[in-house]
């Protein structure tokens, strides 16, 4: 899928957030989106997944504006709140995958995906039993379970630790290279080991800098 922003601007009543953002994501790039909190990184993503309305014309998805948009499947999402979720009835990881799958992914489909997340050991545990790094990798194996284009991350490894977000990096990286094109969300500097292809910078001034990733050998452009 390609997604085009253009002259893309949104605002909380008469608060500003976004002014004026072009960019192009293009099949299989990985797009890091970096700034502080409050800079509108989340913001950016509600607005790509159709949740805050844009004027027509400053979203484009596959030549389809927003607007019109009606093929969310290609979207996969996994927000920076799945440390915060909580069911107060017992629901297996197999149960969770079983029925959030809208086009219903087989068995098949989802052991596969716990088994390339390292995680197909706990498909019949309690979800509320979990720890952080499985509990995200659970919520990546949902968000592709109906085999998603686009994967967007919202500040993925934000309450896990070291050893768990350099696996997750990994996984992402792989997915990447099967064709999926990622946006991936974050507010630390810690990126020089990721694959990415273009980095987003979001300022609290509403200033944005797009930096491609320059080969090796070259210079950064």
């Amino acid at each position: 899928m390609q997604i085009d922003i253009r002259n893309l601007s949104f605002a909380y009543g008469h608060k500003t957030i976004i002014n004026g953002l072009s960019h192009t994501i293009n099949p299989g790039d990985y797009l890091v989106i970096q700034g502080k909190n409050g800079s509108g990184k989340s913001t950016l993503i509600k607005c790509l997944l159709g949740i805050n309305s844009v004027k027509n014309g400053m979203i484009f998805l596959d030549d389809d504006d927003i607007n019109t948009f009606n093929k969310w499947t290609k979207f996969g999402y996994v927000s920076q709140n799945f440390d915060s979720f909580n069911y107060e009835f017992p629901l297996t990881v197999q149960e969770l995958l079983k029925f959030s799958s809208i086009t219903k992914a087989s068995e098949h489909n989802y052991l596969m995906l716990l088994d390339q997340m390292g995680i197909l050991d706990i498909v019949n545990d309690n979800v509320n039993s979990l720890s952080g790094g499985q509990l995200q990798r659970v919520f990546i194996v949902k968000a592709m379970l109906n085999d998603p284009e686009v994967l967007i991350l919202d500040e993925p490894t934000a309450s896990i630790d070291k050893q768990n977000s350099e696996f997750f990096y990994k996984t992402v990286d792989e997915l990447n290279k099967q064709g999926k094109t990622i946006i991936l969300i974050t507010h630390t500097d810690s990126i020089e080991n990721l694959n990415y292809t273009h980095i987003l910078n979001m300022g609290l001034d509403l200033t944005t800098t797009i930096t491609t990733k320059p080969i090796e050998g070259d210079e950064e452009s």
